[in-house]
């Protein structure tokens, strides 16, 4: 599962160290992977709510505070069953992980910011973090702070061995796409869109004058990804991958087959970027005792 590790303007504790969170995350993630597949296996020949009654602190309450701290009382009242199939239990867990990682990129100890909720269902952001390997770092439109101006970024895929700019393209189901100039591409026969070879071009110079300037190198790529369009180009830009729907299988399972640690160019990369965005928080009521371990509504 890849790390939000930045959300539009919003305060992401990858803020507060860059080093730190990812591995972290990583750690965290693996230990109460492996206390609720303990459970579940548990669970195959024992009721799990009898387990529950009959031990003050079970597996699944360890789980439980583990991934959820901030619940009121009524989400405390019920406790469901677990999956019954082995592929579905990783996928509640994903589920149940996606707002602990929204948590993470929204608020630090101290301070939160206000999400829109339309995060909370959003079916890209989803995508890029439950596809992709915990190595991954996603920034999910990022606002850079460009001599004092914000200027919105495209999504940020920062690899172990690169940095992959995205440009999501969308256009309906049957439309073949066109790739013409730098300014205009085709939908159809009788529909114009911006090119966003612009908007590729644009996050792509903000990041390397970002790395230039602190010395550090690191690969820059550009991406315009379709999962649901073909798109036709005669010659494919510099230093730019066109990816029709076609084309995205194989680009998706290259990135799933990475295997790779986190690297120390890469946290350096995401720590600089991390650095020159701008964020926009309040401060907590109250401040927070701790800031570091997941927490998972077991709700449904």
């Amino acid at each position: 599962m890849a790390q939000l590790i930045k959300l539009q303007d919003y305060i992401s504790r990858y803020e507060w160290n860059a080093y730190r969170y990812p591995s972290q995350y990583i750690r965290l993630k693996q230990d109460n992977w492996k206390k609720l597949y303990a459970l579940w296996n548990d669970s195959l020949d024992k009721d799990i709510e009898e387990k529950l009654e009959d031990e003050s602190i079970s597996a699944f309450s360890r789980v439980k505070s583990f991934m959820k701290r901030e619940v009121d009382q009524e989400a405390q009242v019920k406790t469901p069953s677990l999956p019954d199939s082995e592929l579905a239990l990783k996928q509640y867990f994903l589920d149940k992980l996606f707002p602990v990682q929204l948590k993470w990129a929204t608020s630090t100890v101290t301070d939160v910011s206000i999400m829109e909720q339309k995060y909370d269902h959003d079916p890209m952001l989803k995508f890029f973090l439950q596809r992709f390997p915990d190595t991954y770092l996603l920034m999910y439109y990022p606002i850079f702070n460009v001599k004092k101006a914000p200027i919105e970024g495209e999504i940020v895929f920062i690899s172990p061995v690169g940095i992959e700019v995205i440009y999501l393209l969308e256009e309906g189901r049957s439309a073949t796409i066109m790739a013409g100039d730098d300014r205009t591409w085709e939908v159809g026969s009788n529909k114009k869109i911006l090119s966003p070879l612009l908007a590729l071009k644009r996050t792509e110079q903000i990041i390397k004058s970002i790395l230039h300037v602190n010395e550090a190198e690191f690969p820059v790529r550009k991406i315009v990804l379709s999962q649901t369009n073909h798109i036709v180009y005669r010659n494919e830009p510099y230093n730019t991958k066109i990816i029709g729907k076609h084309e995205y299988g194989e680009w998706f399972d290259k990135k799933r087959k990475l295997v790779s640690t986190l690297k120390n160019r890469q946290l350096k990369a995401a720590e600089l970027l991390l650095n020159h965005c701008q964020t926009s928080s309040v401060k907590r009521p109250e401040w927070e005792e701790e800031d570091n371990q997941f927490q998972m509504d077991h709700e449904v």
